[in-house]
Order: structure tokens, then C-alpha cells, then sequence
């Protein structure tokens, strides 16, 4: 399975229905469609450069969110560090044709690409935060129903050459969130640190599951990601684009001293040009940590603890990625995603080395 398309989503119980029997987890299979069914309360993709039609940039996550916007009823909310995909491109234009409110924000240094250009011709509202740190956020909320989020730039070298993740989260109270913290930016001119720490629903129960949400640098993450990862008890995965927080490689140096399975994969380009890396400093510890072999990016942003719980979003484990950038992150608690992360993990792993 390891070069096959490896687009997942999860069928999970039906959005905010309450008391419902858990419906089966479903594994998307080549040749099935992109689109999870109508109701799943949390769907997951992963980009894959091996697929034999990622060569002709088809069959990628990106279809399944241009299928999800052209659709939109009343709302696109995009806030989206690098945007240069035809497809989605061609979906925002189709939704704001048929009179869907279509809204971008954008960083500053990717305003006047080609797609920002051509939406704003277009009469698409796009507004870039006009500052030094990043707006470095990947996500969409569509109608105000639902959330797509992720490491996934929509760009065809983040779809189609990197590995990365996509994450489709139907429920409103969510989708209340990005909205409020899209708004923050898009309205208000508000970035970084000048954002306040205002999320309606930090905290959000789905269908049994458990979903925190952080919009940084404004919601201090720093001391529950250090809570929650070190206290594993059996195993801590973690894909890293970029790791340069001294004290998260000294708690996971702990947990491999305790005798916690810790194992990870960082991008190689990465590893070897950030001042502050800690690839050299975990490795020199013993831990099982490896640098991918791939050419385009190890992209990924996420943390599997103890097969229970996921840390995933549009942030780096830098200081950049906590305390600087526009960023969204999300802890969620469930078994079920987990385990899809883990394998995408696993996978990973295994095709890399020390």
C-alpha cells in the first residue's frame, strides 16, 4: 500500500447528533471517490508524491476541497499562507460567481502572486497582513458548517511534491471559531500578537471526541503541549518540518530516559540549515529520531501521543511557530485519527533514515 494513493478519511459518527452508535471507520481505497460521505463529522488526507497521477497533479486532497468550495452555499473563509493551485483557484471562482461571499487573507509575501491577483480581478476580497512575520495559517471554512485545516499550503508543490496533511472537521461551533479568528484579520487588521485571545469554543466535544483549539501566538499552547507530551506513558510520534524548541527536545529526551517509545521524522533540508536545531541533539541522546529521503518537504506539523492523542495544525515547534506567526493549531482527542496519523507516520518512517 506504501505507493498507492493514500487519501484516508475516518467515518466517524454524524455531526452534532448526540447518542448515536459509532458508525464504522472507513479507509479510502484507490479508484473510490475523494469525497468523504455527506456524514462524517472528521475526514483526513495526506498528500502523496509517490502516486502514480501525482505526476499530473491529480487525484491530490486539493480536489476534495475544491469539490467542498464550489459547492458553498452562502461562505468561503480562506486564510492561506501560499495559494497557487488552478483547482482551488477555479472553486472560489465558481462559488463567488454563484454569490457565495468569497473572502481571502493572505501574507504579505504572497499578495501579489498569480492566484491573489487573479481573484482580486475577479472582484474577491484579499487582504494580506502587511508585516514582517508570517500569516502563516492554512485554513477554510466553508458556509460556516465546517473546517479545513492542516500543513497543506494549497500550492502544487505543498499538494504534490511535499508531504502533508489535510483535515476536514464538520461542526459549527468550530467553524464559529475560525470564523471569529479569520475575521480578527480580515476586518480588523489584527496579526501575531496584536490578535486577541478571544476563541468562543476553546474547547469542543464532537461526537466523543475531544477537540482544543489554539490560534497563536495569542492562546498560550506552550505549557499544555509540554503537559500533554510529556506525560506519555507508552509512545510519542512526531513528524516535524521544523523542531528548534529546546525545552520540547528535552522533554521528549526525558520520555525515552523513562523507557517511553519516542520516534520521530524531520525534514533533511531543514535539519541541516536551521541554527537552533535539535535533530543533532535527540539523535546524540539515542533517540530513534530519522531525516526523510525525500526531495520535496517533510511538511508535516504533528505529534501522536500515546496513540490517543493528535497535535496537528499549521504551526512549526519553533519559537517562530508559537510566539511569532499567525498560526492555528488543534489537540484532538481521539483513537480513531490517531491511528491514521500513526500510519502516515509509520509510513514515513520507515522510507527514512538516521
Amino acid at each position: 500500500m506504501r505507493n498507492l494513493p493514500r487519501l484516508l478519511c475516518i467515518l466517524c459518527l454524524a455531526a452534532l447528533l448526540a447518542g448515536c452508535d459509532p458508525t464504522p471507520t472507513l479507509t479510502v481505497q484507490p479508484g473510490q471517490p475523494a469525497a468523504a460521505p455527506t456524514g462524517d463529522a472528521v475526514a483526513v488526507y495526506f498528500t502523496d508524491p509517490q502516486a502514480a497521477q501525482a505526476s499530473a497533479r491529480r487525484g491530490g486532497p486539493d480536489e476534495a476541497l475544491a469539490q467542498a468550495i464550489a459547492a458553498a452555499q452562502t461562505s468561503v473563509d480562506m486564510a492561506m499562507f501560499n495559494l497557487s493551485l488552478p483547482s482551488i483557484r477555479d472553486a472560489l471562482l465558481e462559488a463567488h460567481r454563484r454569490g457565495a461571499a468569497v473572502r481571502l487573507v493572505v501574507d504579505s509575501e504572497t499578495y501579489h502572486d498569480e492566484v491573489p491577483e487573479q481573484l482580486r480581478s475577479a472582484g474577491i476580497a484579499v487582504v494580506s497582513d502587511q508585516r514582517q512575520e508570517l500569516m502563516h495559517n492554512k485554513f477554510t471554512v466553508i458556509d460556516g458548517q465546517e473546517v479545513w485545516t492542516g500543513s497543506l499550503n494549497l500550492s502544487t508543490g505543498g499538494t504534490y511534491s511535499d508531504y502533508n496533511n489535510l483535515v476536514r472537521i464538520r461542526s459549527t461551533r468550530l467553524a464559529q471559531d475560525y470564523t471569529a479568528e479569520f475575521e480578527e484579520m480580515f476586518l480588523d487588521g489584527r496579526f501575531g500578537s496584536n490578535s486577541p485571545a478571544n476563541t468562543p469554543y476553546p474547547r469542543i466535544t464532537l461526537d466523543g471526541r475531544t477537540i482544543e483549539v489554539y490560534f497563536l501566538p495569542e492562546d498560550d499552547v506552550e505549557d499544555r503541549l509540554l503537559d500533554l507530551v510529556g506525560g506519555a506513558r507508552e509512545s510519542v510520534n512526531f513528524l516535524a518540518y521544523s523542531l528548534t524548541l529546546d525545552y520540547l527536545a528535552g522533554t521528549l529526551t526525558d520520555l525515552a530516559q523513562d523507557g517511553v517509545s519516542v520516534r520521530g521524522v524531520m525534514d533533511a533540508e531543514q535539519a541541516a540549515s536551521n541554527q537552533g536545531g535539535e535533530y543533532d541533539r535527540l539523535l546524540d541522546a539515542g533517540l530513534d529520531v530519522r531525516l526523510d529521503p525525500y526531495d520535496g518537504l517533510m511538511h508535516h506539523k504533528v505529534i501522536v501521543i500515546d496513540g490517543q492523542y493528535v497535535v496537528f495544525g499549521s504551526a512549526n515547534f519553533t519559537t517562530g511557530g508559537l510566539f511569532k506567526n499567525d498560526e492555528n493549531l488543534i489537540i484532538l482527542d481521539d483513537p480513531e485519527i490517531a491511528r491514521l496519523f500513526n500510519a502516515e507516520f509509520e509510513r514515513i518512517y520507515a522510507q527514512s533514515q538516521p
